[in-house]
C-alpha cells in the first residue's frame, strides 16, 4: 500500500477512522520556518466535523500533537511527526455492514485486494485520514507563505447551483464566511437550502471546487512525465470522492478555436507575461507564472440514510440502510483539502526546482 506522497516535500500518512488516531510524517520541510501551531489548527478546524447543520454531526476537537522536527517555533529541517486522536467514533453504528458491500464504497475492492477490510467507517479509506493531509498542507503553506506564494480553494458549484466561473468576478475573502464556502453570498445561501433538503431526504449531492494558486513563480514543473498539471490533477484525484480536474479553460475550452484559446505573450517593464490566462498558468506543464487556475469534481458523498440493494460477501442478495453520522455533501469540508494538496504539490516542485539549475 503506498502511503507517501511527493518528491522532497513528502506526507507519509498513517491511521483509520476508527482507530486511536490518524496521523503522519513531514520530511523535507525546510528548516527556519516560523511553525504557526494556531494556523495549523485553524486548518484543521476548516475541515473538522460537526461545523455546521450541513455537516456531519460526529463531535470532533481534531486537535493536533506536533511529535517531532519543531524547536522554539521554527522547523529544524528534521521529519516532523503528528498524531490527531479519535475520540468520538461510533463503531456500532457500522455493524450491519460486516458483512455486506456498500454500493460505491471501497468495501469490495479492498475485500478483493487484502482480503480483509476494517468495516467501521471505511478504515483506512474513510475521509478522516484526510487530516494528516490538512497537516502537511498547512505547514507547505507556511513555507510558501514565505515564498509569498497564496492558495484559495471556494465552492463554486453544488448540484445544479453555480457561480460565475470567472474567479476574478468574486470576492474570495468572502469564502469563509458562510457553512458552503462560496464567495457568493446569495448562492451560498441557495446551496446550503439544496444540501439541507437533500440531507432531510437521506440523500446526498455534490458539485466542484474552483481553486487559485497565485504568486507561482515560472519554472515549476516537468517538460514530460511530471508536468505540473499532471501532479496537481494526482493530488486532486487521491482526494476521497474526487472524480474529475480540469485546469485553466479545461473542458469548456474545446469548443473554441485556437485563435481566441492562445494566451498572447506580452512585455511590460521588461517583464514578459501573458495577456490572457486561459492556459491556467500552466504551458507545456511548466507554471509560466500567472495564476494557476484549477476545478475539482466532486461526486455525492456514497453513504445514504435510505434502503439501497446490495449483496453480501458470500454473493447474496440483500439491502440495508447506513446508520451513523455522515455528510450530505463533502465539499463544505473538502475546501481545506484542496488547498492542502496543492501546497504540498506546489511546495515539493519549488523544492525540486531548486536542485535543476545552479
Amino acid at each position: 500500500m503506498r502511503n507517501s506522497f511527493g518528491n522532497i516535500f513528502t506526507l507519509t500518512t498513517f491511521g483509520e477512522s476508527h482507530g486511536p488516531a490518524v496521523g503522519g510524517v513531514v520530511d523535507g520541510m525546510p528548516a527556519g520556518i516560523d511553525i504557526d501551531l494556531d494556523f495549523i489548527q485553524s486548518e484543521l478546524d476548516r475541515r473538522r466535523p460537526g461545523q455546521s447543520r450541513i455537516t456531519t454531526s460526529r463531535n470532533e476537537a481534531d486537535r493536533v500533537e506536533l511529535l517531532s522536527g519543531v524547536f522554539e517555533g521554527k522547523s529544524t529541517g528534521c521529519p516532523i511527526g503528528f498524531i490527531v486522536r479519535n475520540t468520538n467514533q461510533h463503531s456500532q453504528d457500522y455493524e450491519n455492514m460486516r458483512c455486506l458491500f456498500r454500493p460505491s464504497h471501497a468495501d469490495f475492492t479492498y475485500t478483493e485486494k487484502y482480503g480483509l477490510r476494517d468495516h467501521r467507517g471505511g478504515g483506512r479509506s474513510s475521509a478522516r485520514v484526510t487530516i494528516s493531509r490538512c497537516v502537511a498542507g498547512a505547514l507547505a503553506k507556511l513555507a510558501l507563505r514565505q515564498l509569498g506564494i497564496s492558495i484559495q480553494a471556494y465552492t463554486a458549484q453544488v448540484g445544479d447551483i453555480a457561480i460565475d466561473p470567472d474567479w476574478h468576478n468574486h470576492d474570495l475573502s468572502l469564502t469563509e464566511t458562510n457553512a458552503v464556502r462560496c464567495p457568493d453570498p446569495e448562492k451560498a445561501a441557495e446551496m446550503e437550502e439544496l444540501i439541507c433538503r437533500v440531507k432531510a431526504d437521506g440523500d446526498t449531492i455534490g458539485g466542484i471546487i474552483a481553486c487559485v494558486i497565485k504568486g507561482c513563480p515560472a519554472g515549476l514543473g516537468e517538460p514530460e512525465f511530471g508536468k505540473l498539471h499532471a501532479l496537481l490533477g494526482a493530488a486532486m484525484l487521491s482526494i476521497n470522492a474526487v472524480k474529475g480536474f480540469e485546469y485553466g479553460e479545461g473542458f469548456g475550452g474545446v469548443t473554441a478555436r485556437g485563435s481566441r484559446q492562445n494566451d498572447i505573450f506580452t512585455a511590460t517593464d521588461g517583464r514578459i507575461t501573458t495577456a490572457t490566462n486561459r492556459s491556467g498558468g500552466i504551458q507545456g506543464g511548466i507554471s509560466n507564472g500567472r495564476e494557476i487556475f484549477f476545478r475539482v469534481a466532486f461526486k455525492p458523498v456514497a453513504t445514504l440514510l435510505m434502503e439501497q440493494q446490495t449483496v453480501d460477501k458470500e454473493g447474496n442478495p440483500t439491502t440495508f440502510t447506513a446508520r451513523g453520522r455522515h455528510d450530505p455533501c463533502v465539499l463544505p469540508r473538502a475546501v481545506p483539502i484542496v488547498e492542502a494538496m496543492a501546497a504540498i504539490t506546489v511546495l515539493d516542485q519549488y523544492l525540486v526546482n531548486k536542485t535543476t539549475k545552479l
